[in-house]
């Protein structure tokens, strides 16, 4: 009895040191208009977290923080100069009122403006520059934030757009040459000047972003998944890194993952010239899952393995996919999901493939995807024979010399790109999405029969089930939200709320919250997450409170929390100047 007494008294003391102090206050205009949806954000005294409110309709917040010392504490809002100040937090109650100003001088207007304002301002000749510029030069980062749009001249952007062409860019020399001449004209360091309006839903009151760095100014956390212990995992592809932050301690934990002794640096991609100080790994993790027993999966994109990572030893087992005829087989194993038996799907992107691991067994099963095209036939054919021969050039970009989609003026059109992946709960179905193919497909998980349907929305990223067996669908290339159902064969299209009329989002990735069903989607131009209720059809946007906000895929924790990381390539363009996780209590 007194051990209980004992325990209970320590929860009651925990629960109220719980809460520690509660920052409240009310934001007005500097014309005496309360403000509503306006960002409070709290850092700790370190500077290394923050946490982050909203205010209600009647411009008031409130803030529960364990923080403790003189913080500094901000309040932003679209079309208004930030507000910072130092409060002292020991534990009590404080009160922060702010009264902010409209920003007015055009530098500081166009300084506030999120990449997709900037963005909407190139003047594409086209639409189909600006389909290619969305598709492969916003592939893995922004354009328009502080960073990308720097004033360079024709020559120095084309030396830029060569660079990211050996990271990855699939484009033709005419292509090349137009984005090149888009950029010169678009970007120039002149001010932009418009008004953002970021509706406003009661939701935001209730809401709250913490968010913790890890890593450094060239960590690359691609994924993060929610421990069965959870603790939050994130993954490190260029440094082949596991994070792991225990959230109610705030510490991050740094575990490397080994190479053996075969690995070399970039992989099966080592010809290729990866961007430099961010890449500099042999397997260049990229997504996982973990089984009930805490098994943690991991596909390592650079080495076409496995990675087996035991959280609670730190210890690491690894299974190497088999490269095939050709060594086509196993280029860049992709999003990883687990079905109801605990075999693991993941995608194979640059092989066109989709692969099933047993964990049982150590047995791997590869499906091959169709074709689609002459083009895209010899991609998947050829593509591994193209890397060997410029893997005797480390970095120096010879497979461009090689590839049709230069010598023959393809483009992206000679890859299918399999990317997001996922698991019907209904019939136990693998569905996966071509990025590049612009389809969707389904994978008899006994048969291994295949259909596919191409998708109204060009760019089907990273997807997901809901509980109903309906299929969510991100249009990253052309800013939409699709919904698929498997049953009719019919899909449904959603535009997505945008900053201003003429701007675009381009959604990467998106999960559906497991006890509400509402649809989590990264906007990623924008520096917002959008929530999207079925049932009411209607969408709540949350602001972020870091500029150059780049989230790759979302997972949840057992009290509902949304959690992911912010992974904009390279993390240096954040406004924090480095990787960080992330979780919102919607």
């Amino acid at each position: 009895m007194k051990n209980i007494i004992s325990s209970a008294l320590l929860f009651l003391m925990l629960g109220a040191n719980a809460h520690g102090a509660l920052l409240k206050g009310h934001i007005i205009s500097s014309e005496g208009a309360p403000l509503p949806g306006v960002m409070v954000t709290l850092w700790n005294d370190q500077e290394n977290r923050k946490e982050t409110v909203y205010t209600n309709a009647n411009g008031d917040y409130k803030l529960h923080t364990n923080f403790q010392g003189n913080l500094k504490i901000r309040a932003r809002h679209y079309n208004f100069a930030d507000s910072a100040k130092k409060i002292a937090v020991t534990g009590s109650d404080v009160t922060t009122n702010f009264v902010v100003e409209p920003l007015l001088d055009a530098l500081s207007i166009s300084n506030s403006l999120t990449a997709s304002a900037h963005a909407a301002t190139l003047p594409f000749p086209d639409g189909a520059t600006k389909e290619t510029f969305i598709s492969q030069c916003s592939y893995c980062h922004q354009q328009g934030n502080s960073l990308t749009r720097s004033p360079r001249s024709h020559e120095a952007w084309g030396e830029v757009i060569s660079r990211m062409e050996g990271y990855g860019a699939i484009i033709t020399n005419d292509q090349h040459n137009a984005i090149k001449n888009l950029y010169a004209l678009g970007f120039r360091g002149e001010p932009v000047v418009r008004k953002q309006t970021g509706a406003f839903s009661l939701e935001l009151a209730d809401a709250k972003v913490e968010e913790w760095h890890a890593g450094d100014a060239m960590s690359f956390i691609h994924d993060t998944v929610v421990g069965r212990d959870g603790k939050l995992y994130g993954i490190d592809e260029g440094k082949d890194v596991v994070f792991v932050l225990d959230r109610s301690t705030g510490v991050v934990q740094t575990v490397a993952i080994p190479a053996q002794s075969d690995d070399r640096v970039g992989g099966n991609f080592r010809g290729a010239k990866l961007p430099i100080g961010v890449f500099t790994g042999v397997h260049g993790p990229h997504s996982a899952v973990q089984l009930r027993d805490g098994r943690i999966f991991i596909t390592a994109a650079l080495s076409g393995k496995l990675i087996e990572f035991h959280p609670d030893s730190h210890t690491f087992k690894f299974h190497q996919l088999p490269a095939g005829f050709l060594w086509r087989e196993n280029l860049y194993p992709h999003t990883i999901r687990l079905d109801r038996q605990e075999k693991i799907w993941f995608t194979v992107t640059m092989s066109n493939r989709v692969a099933k691991f047993d964990p049982d067994t150590g047995e791997f099963t590869s499906v091959a995807l169709p074709h689609d095209g002459f083009a895209r036939w010899v991609s998947d054919n050829f593509l591994g024979v193209i890397l060997k021969i410029a893997a005797w050039w480390p970095g120096k970009n010879i497979q461009l010399d090689l590839s049709h989609h230069k010598l023959f003026n393809f483009g992206r059109s000679i890859a299918n790109m399999p990317y997001g992946i996922d698991v019907n709960p209904v019939d136990g179905s693998i569905w996966y999405g071509k990025l590049l193919g612009n389809k969707i497909g389904v994978i008899d998980k006994n048969s291994l029969e295949i259909a596919e349907f191409s998708t109204p929305a060009n760019g089907p990223r990273r997807m997901r089930f809901d509980s109903h067996g309906i299929l969510w669908i991100p249009s990253f290339d052309d800013g939409k939200l699709m919904r698929f159902d498997p049953k009719t064969k019919s899909f449904q299209t959603y535009d997505l709320p945008l900053l201003a009329k003429d701007e675009y989002e381009m959604p990467y990735a998106l999960a559906v919250h497991p006890s509400s069903g509402d649809i989590w989607i990264a906007a990623n131009n924008s520096d917002r997450v959008l929530r999207f209720l079925p049932r009411e059809n209607r969408y709540v946007a949350y602001p972020m409170p870091n500029r150059v906000t780049w989230f790759r895929d979302f997972d949840f924790t057992a009290d509902g929390k949304v959690c992911t990381s912010n992974s904009n390539l390279p993390a240096y363009a954040h406004e924090d100047q480095v990787a960080a996780f992330v979780c919102i209590s919607p």
